[in-house]
């Protein structure tokens, strides 16, 4: 059953961040916040739904508790860890819509800190070619309907440091990756077609799933900027 359990509704609040938040924008989409939205499954430190606090109710959830990851009260993260089985967040099923879909541009924000390689940040649990993945050590990979894979490899640093990454398509489907606040690397992909999104650290039920800590997620829709960039690299520094 949902629901179950504590729910942790700005607990500690947002003193890293008095300033701009992402629902200060009309483009938020998602937002699964840090140290927000949190319900525990009863008598456990196991996260039971991450509730979305755009408004939009994309709220991601799971009710396997040998799928549920684990909970850090004191920091907000997540903790997923993949060696007794495959643990993730996924929107319920019947849930309407089905995905979050990113036609056209977007920003996302991601505050994490990866253990493993060769598994998947956020993409779709029911199709196949939709993922953000931390494809190796120097290299970051996303996927979509229409594009194949794609590979970002970094000027420099390592995926599996503890950072905060932004994605951002704009207006002529070119994609530039920031890591830390720095586009790394420093030339843009472009992408074009949708991005389906509906899971945070798995795809397509098991594969491919997250090793590590994730300590928020902001998904914008329809828009790009510098400054909306700017300001979500300053809020995820913070975390």
């Amino acid at each position: 059953m949902l629901g179950l359990g504590t729910g942790f509704y700005g607990v500690g609040g947002d003193t890293y961040n008095s300033g701009w938040l992402p629902s200060d924008e009309t483009s938020l989409e998602a937002w699964y916040r840090n140290k927000v939205g949190i319900t525990l499954e009863s008598g456990t430190e196991n996260v039971s739904q991450w509730a979305d606090q755009s408004g939009n109710n994309h709220h991601m959830v799971q009710t396997d508790t040998g799928e549920q990851p684990a909970y850090n009260a004191t920091n907000g993260a997540l903790t997923f860890d993949p060696s007794s089985d495959t643990q993730n967040l996924a929107f319920a099923g019947g849930a309407s819509p089905t995905h979050i879909t990113l036609d056209a541009a977007f920003v996302i924000g991601i505050k994490m800190d990866p253990a493993a390689i060769n598994v998947v940040v956020i993409g779709s649990n029911a199709l196949t070619n939709e993922l953000f993945k931390i494809q190796a050590s120097d290299k970051v990979r996303l996927r979509n309907d229409g594009s194949g894979n794609k590979d970002f490899t970094l000027d420099s640093g390592d995926t599996k440091d503890d950072s905060y990454w932004v994605i951002a398509r704009d207006s002529e489907n070119d994609v530039g990756l920031y890591k830390d606040g720095v586009q790394n690397p420093s030339g843009a992909i472009e992408i074009a077609g949708t991005f389906d999104i509906n899971a945070i650290g798995v795809r397509r039920t098991d594969q491919n799933p997250f090793n590590g800590i994730i300590k928020e997620v902001v998904i914008f829709k329809g828009v790009y900027s510098t400054d909306l960039i700017d300001n979500l690299n300053d809020r995820l520094s913070k975390l």
